[in-house]
């Protein structure tokens, strides 16, 4: 990370800003957890506004990685901050996280236009606030005050006024935006009624705490997660749902507090049923979050869009009329649609009519575990664990599909967009399992994968990490895992089925490069085998043949062939009938990836 202070905005401020951002909502996570009452009490605000940033962060580092290896010292402003835009939209959780990228990517058209400088200071700085609040507000289908959008807007008005650079700019919206959500309890009834503040403003005034840190070295004072006019101590007990926040009041200065001053406020965030009102009070939107069963939706839907403006246009008009909780953010042709409904089934179909929707999340707010909320169940979760469980890391539908009628819980991962280690340890968490397996797919994911892996084992799971670096790999492990084995047998059994297994895959080249068979141009159809370049060739057939030929030299007793959207069904059938004719006793499988990336993958065991 980079070091502070920063003097102006450029993209090593950006850098700095995302590391601190995320070591911030860290270390606040399972407080703004624990407050989080709106728009639905499912106790993950704090946890998806950090797997928001977490996604922003890594998206950031991978532009700075790709300018040192080209020589350069770092990249343009405008490119680091598009990087973070486009990092938090594709990572965006929850209602919170998805406000959030809609912030950043309001800031990026800012600092990212034509006009752009190489750098901003305090005036640029303070136009980026203003438009990433607005154009958050306009992407909520109706903005309710007292919300993480309040806050927004008070730290934009702040910064309006300030006047110096950009770490005076900081501390004004910093503070605006401190003053906002100590307020937020009067302006929404339910979060007065729990005694708390809004968790999605807690976490902006981390988020542009970190932005002070950034530009002078220094980090603000923290601020208490309940609502009231005391000051005093916090304390957190407990994670998720079943997470209590007590806070300890302090009398005033000089006199003896006023008699509900010296009380403690107890703000129990459990199940939503144990709010101590259901129903909307006058003045408060009907989108308060009330539980099942009292009126409010059943499950949250998240995806990510492929879809022009006037298809997404509709499709907001639609979604609206089927629940609440709308928020629809990006553009370009990609966007991020969250949506409270009743029927998630129609909310998936309208993503399918307005264009393609991918890494789709459904999430039932009535089951209380952490199928939902990420939480570590307690004793009174309702649902015991299953015994054991295989996580997998897919990068295509058709491959997800597959594991799923396996049994196996998948992370479905879009090609160039690898999961963050917390989108693995949520999806260890849905498992529901004492004992997991895990499958990372990918041998630049095996770091992500271990990182995830701890986490969870912090959490009492037990977790076996394969290092499977193709799907193909994942697919026999797959076959011979058997969960009534003791895990150590069955762990033992599935990496030696992988590692027995070799990978190779087909793709097209993008750019002309070295590789370990020479010099190959852009349009290039290369074969990899174990992760290097074997064949470079100008026919996808062809060359598949070529490098499975390479493969089956050394010997093999089934093919398994996975085949991407964009490669012709011809291909399966010219290589089976090769196997077939040329390599006696070995048997072929073939499968449909889906939007895998690569046109095929071969496997040989």
């Amino acid at each position: 990370m980079a070091q502070v202070p920063q003097t102006f905005f450029d993209a090593l401020a950006v850098r700095s800003w995302c590391g601190l951002a995320l070591e911030a909502l860290g270390r606040a996570r399972e407080e703004i957890d624990a407050i989080n009452v709106y728009p639905v009490a499912d106790g993950d605000t704090g946890t998806n506004l950090y797997l928001t940033v977490e996604s922003a962060t890594a998206a950031v580092e991978a532009v700075f990685e790709g300018h040192e290896a080209g020589g350069d010292r770092r990249p343009a402003l405008a490119d680091a901050v598009r990087a973070m835009a486009h990092g938090a939209l594709i990572g965006a959780r929850g209602n919170s996280g998805t406000i959030l990228a809609q912030l950043l990517r309001g800031m990026a058209q800012v600092l990212a236009g034509d006009e752009a400088p190489a750098h901003a200071d305090g005036q640029g700085l303070r136009t980026a606030l203003r438009h990433a609040a607005d154009s958050a507000r306009r992407a909520v289908a109706h903005p309710v005050e007292g919300t993480v959008l309040t806050v927004a807007s008070a730290a934009a008005d702040a910064a309006g006024r300030a006047e110096g650079d950009c770490g005076a700019v900081a501390r004004a919206a910093h503070e605006g935006a401190r003053a906002a959500l100590a307020e937020t309890p009067a302006r929404l009834a339910v979060l007065q009624r729990a005694g708390v503040v809004d968790a999605g403003g807690r976490g902006l005034v981390a988020v542009l705490a970190a932005l002070v840190e950034t530009f002078t070295g220094e980090a603000p004072r923290a601020m208490p997660a309940v609502g009231g006019p005391w000051s005093g101590s916090v304390r957190t007990t407990g994670t998720g749902l079943h997470a209590r926040v007590e806070h300890v009041a302090e009398p005033p200065a000089g006199g003896a507090a006023d008699p509900g001053d010296g009380e403690r406020c107890h703000a129990r965030v459990a199940a939503r049923g144990d709010l101590p009102e259901g129903a909307a009070e006058p003045g408060e939107c009907a989108d308060a979050g009330a539980a099942p069963g009292a009126g409010g939706p059943a499950f949250e839907v998240i995806y990510l869009l492929e879809a022009g403006d006037a298809a997404v246009a509709r499709l907001r008009d639609r979604l609206d009329a089927l629940g609440d909780s709308l928020v629809v953010v990006g553009g370009d042709g990609l966007w991020n649609v969250h949506v409270h409904v009743d029927d998630a089934g129609a909310a998936v179909e309208a993503g399918v009519e307005a264009g393609r929707p991918y890494r789709i999340r459904i999430t039932h707010f009535g089951a209380g575990d952490v199928h939902t909320t990420g939480a570590e169940p307690t004793a009174t979760a309702p649902g015991e664990r299953v015994q054991r469980a295989v996580v997998a890391v897919v990068s295509g539908e058709g491959l997800a599909d597959l594991y799923a009628g396996a049994g196996a819980t998948t992370v479905l991962a879009c090609p160039g967009e690898p999961p963050a280690s917390g989108e693995l340890v949520q999806a260890v968490r849905r498992a529901h399992a004492r004992e997991v397996v895990l499958l990372p797919n990918d041998a630049d994911l095996r770091h992500t994968a271990a990182a995830a892996a701890e986490q969870v084992r912090a959490e009492g799971v037990r977790v076996a990490l394969i290092p499977t670096r193709s799907a193909v790999q994942g697919i026999a492990a797959l076959a011979v895992h058997e969960p009534e084995r003791r895990f150590d047998e069955d762990v033992v059994s599935m990496t030696s089925a992988a590692g027995a297994t070799r990978y190779a895959e087909v793709t097209v080249a993008e750019r002309q490069s070295w590789t370990m068979a020479g010099i190959c141009q852009a349009g290039d159809v290369l074969g990899l085998v174990d992760g290097d370049v074997a064949v470079i060739g100008q026919d996808l057939t062809a060359t598949a043949e070529a490098v499975l030929d390479r493969m089956l030299a050394a010997g093999g007793e089934l093919v398994t062939l996975v085949l991407g959207d964009d490669a012709p069904g011809s291909v399966a059938a010219h290589l089976e009938t090769r196997v077939r004719e040329g390599y006696l006793a070995v048997d072929t499988v073939v499968y449909h990836g889906g939007r895998q990336g690569a046109l095929l993958l071969i496997g040989v065991e």
